[in-house]
C-alpha cells in the first residue's frame, strides 16, 4: 500500500520551497476571494439568497470579535477574522474533496525527484492537497498572528504590555514568556494535526478495496468536513483571543 507522495520542491535564493503547499495556498486564496467576490455583487437593502449568507457569515464573525473585544475594536478586527476564517476553512475542505497526485515515470531534478525517492514513493507524486496539512503553513500563519498581537499591544501601551509580564509579582516573568512562546506552538500544531491526521486516514482508505473501504471512506469523508468546520472556527477564536489579551482594555 502507497502512503508517501512524493512532494515536488525548487529552490530559490538558498530556500526550498513546496510547488504542491503553493499551488494550494494559491488556489485556496482564489477560491475565497471568488465565493466573497459572488456573494457580494448586486447587494440589496432587502438581501435574499447569496448575500444573506454573506451576512451571516460575517454576523458569526462578527460574534467572535464582538465576544473578545469592544465594539469600536471589534469592527476593526472584523475583515481580518473574516479573512482567516474563510480561508482556513476552504484550505481544510480541499484537503477532503480534492486530492490530486500523478505518476511519474522519469527522475524530475529541478522539482526534487530523484530515481530514489521515486522508488519509496512508487512513482506518485503529490501535486495538490490542503494547505493547512502541512505544519509549515499553520506555523507560519500562527507565527504572523503571534508577531502581530504583540506588535499591536506595544503599539496601543507600551509600558502596560511590559508591566503584564511581571503582574502579580516580578518572578512570573519566565512563566509568562513560557506562556507566550506556547502559545503559536499550539495554535499551529493544533490545526496541523487534525488536517494532517484526517488527510492520512482518506489516504489509507482510498488505496483499500473499494468494496471493503468504501463505506468507512465516506462516513470519514463526512466526519472530516465537520473537522475541518470546528477547526476554522478554533483557529479564528484563537487568534482573536491572542490580539484581544493585547489590546483590549481590560
Amino acid at each position: 500500500m502507497r502512503l508517501l507522495d512524493l512532494t515536488p520542491k525548487v529552490k530559490f535564493l538558498g530556500m526550498t520551497f513546496d510547488v504542491t503547499m503553493m499551488i494550494g495556498t494559491v488556489v485556496t486564496a482564489l477560491i475565497v476571494m471568488l465565493i466573497v467576490f459572488l456573494l457580494t455583487r448586486k447587494l440589496t437593502m432587502r438581501p435574499s439568497g447569496k448575500q444573506n449568507l454573506m451576512e451571516y457569515i460575517i454576523d458569526f464573525i462578527s460574534g467572535i470579535t464582538g465576544t473578545m473585544l469592544e465594539k469600536k475594536q471589534a469592527a476593526r478586527y472584523l475583515s481580518f477574522a473574516l479573512t482567516i476564517f474563510l480561508f482556513i476553512l476552504v484550505a481544510n475542505l480541499l484537503g477532503v474533496v480534492v486530492m490530486v497526485t500523478a505518476i511519474v515515470h522519469s527522475p524530475i531534478p529541478a522539482l526534487g525527484i530523484t530515481a530514489q525517492n521515486m522508488k519509496l514513493a512508487k512513482d506518485s507524486v503529490s501535486w495538490f492537497k490542503s494547505p493547512t496539512s502541512d505544519l509549515n503553513v499553520t506555523v507560519a500563519m500562527a507565527g504572523a498572528i503571534f508577531i502581530y498581537s504583540h506588535f499591536a499591544g506595544i503599539k496601543k501601551n507600551p509600558l502596560g504590555y511590559l508591566k503584564n509580564y511581571v503582574k502579580p509579582y516580578w518572578w512570573m516573568l519566565p512563566i509568562h514568556l513560557i506562556d507566550e512562546l506556547s502559545k503559536p506552538a499550539t495554535h499551529a500544531l493544533r490545526l496541523w494535526a487534525n488536517i494532517f491526521a484526517g488527510e492520512v486516514l482518506i489516504i489509507i482508505l482510498r488505496e483499500a478495496p473499494f468494496y471493503f473501504t468504501g463505506v468507512p471512506l465516506f462516513v470519514w469523508m463526512g466526519f472530516s468536513v465537520f473537522v475541518g468546520c470546528i477547526q476554522a472556527y478554533i483557529f479564528t477564536v484563537l487568534a482573536m483571543v491572542y490580539i484581544s489579551q493585547k489590546v483590549a482594555a481590560e
